[in-house]
């Protein structure tokens, strides 16, 4: 039994969210009604994820309500992981998303070609909370603790306009579906409810009958098929139209590999041809929107409203992101990528030090490339390729 902190008498978690085709920001407060007197607490509001072209929700729980999670996550957790399937990799010890690619690589080679590459429509917005506190009830019995875990999904909503207004919605309650994003007890439940896909395939033979292997990354879903991918798909279809959740027609589809390619988490899967032997082979590299949002958020970091900052705090920021993104994204041919973004990342650096210093020119003489690798400490991402595995070959 989960024993919970007296100190817990109400939560608030706040997150906000880009509007589609909208540049302004609005906010949204998540009030958890409280489980021990009623009384609801409220933090301070700070901007928590931002997107341009969706709607994206993110909900971050305040520490009393990361406390209370936290410590139900350190109970059930170990029960629940016995039961989840091997192909799941997302938020499970021992495995992340690059296990998932690897495997999505491996399969390829073994002549699982024929891909569903699925996309399903706000899958933790849409997790039916009935079904989800069926799956959880089977391996939890202490009442209290469910209707912990039914408050947390049930948790109502304020809006504010802007203005100091402030409207309360229930719609997660009346609608009996989602899950809030952020929350540390989130992505168990997502994987868990994701489990009865998994294993409903297997019982009904699909995994067989297609000779296919699904890997799953959290919402992130594709069937690799040795035959069959156009009655895989429609099965898979079928199952997820019995599971209460929403498949989106428009992007899911069925790939060819080597014929066509794929994305899947960051990372296009397709043919490539070697520069070295010339040769052809079936691999993968980090794909272009990949590349695309590490250019925008490098630019984000040297526009003019950062001119203020030191340059050694600019280049901090730069070296953080530009080693982040290439502590994922080194499988593969990644030479290009890494040229791209380097090239883009000096260009950018040397613009604001020119705005920030006034240099009317392009400050290719002023701020050389060893003022900026040298004397600032800029990463360079190309040399880090005489470091990765497939290097030393």
């Amino acid at each position: 039994m989960v024993v919970i902190p007296t100190f817990y008498q109400g939560s608030v978690a706040q997150h906000h969210y880009g509007v589609k085709h909208s540049h302004r920001r609005k906010w949204q407060r998540v009030v958890f009604p409280s489980c021990v007197s009623g009384r609801i607490t409220f933090s301070s509001r700070r901007p928590l994820w931002w997107t341009h072209g969706s709607t994206i929700l993110w909900v971050s729980p305040t520490l009393r309500d990361r406390v209370v999670q936290t410590a139900t996550m350190m109970v059930i957790e170990p029960i629940f992981e016995a039961d989840l399937q091997p192909e799941q990799y997302a938020y499970r010890a021992g495995r992340n998303a690059l296990t998932a690619v690897r495997e999505v690589h491996s399969l390829l080679k073994t002549g699982h070609k024929q891909v569903v590459d699925a996309d399903l429509s706000s899958y933790f917005d849409t997790i039916p909370h009935a079904e989800l506190m069926k799956s959880v009830a089977r391996r939890i019995v202490d009442r209290h603790l469910l209707h912990l875990i039914k408050m947390w999904l049930d948790a109502p909503v304020e809006e504010g306009d802007g203005r100091g207004n402030m409207q309360r919605t229930t719609v997660n309650r009346d609608q009996g579906r989602g899950t809030p994003q952020g929350a540390p007890i989130s992505p168990l439940l997502s994987s868990l409810y994701m489990r009865r896909f998994i294993l409903g395939w297997k019982q009904r033979g699909y995994e067989e009958r297609f000779g296919s292997r699904i890997v799953c990354y959290a919402d992130d879903l594709v069937i690799c098929c040795r035959w069959q991918a156009e009655q895989a798909m429609a099965a898979m279809q079928d199952m997820m139209g019995r599971l209460k959740l929403t498949v989106n027609a428009e992007k899911t589809r069925i790939c060819r590999v080597p014929e066509a390619c794929f994305d899947f988490l960051g990372y296009t899967f397709g043919l490539y041809h070697s520069e070295k032997t010339g040769y052809s082979y079936v691999g993968m590299r980090p794909s272009k929107k990949s590349v695309q949002r590490m250019v925008a958020a490098i630019s984000a970091e040297t526009t003019s409203q950062k001119g203020l900052l030191d340059a050694k705090t600019v280049v901090e920021r730069l070296n953080r992101m530009l080693e982040g993104w290439a502590n994922y994204f080194y499988l593969g041919p990644v030479r290009k990528a890494y040229r791209a973004l380097d090239e883009h990342a000096t260009r950018r650096l040397r613009r604001w030090l020119c705005m920030k210093h006034k240099v009317a020119k392009s400050g290719g003489t002023r701020f050389p490339h060893k003022y900026l690798y040298q004397d600032l400490g800029l990463v360079r991402l190309p040399e880090r390729t005489r470091n990765l595995p497939w290097a030393k070959v």
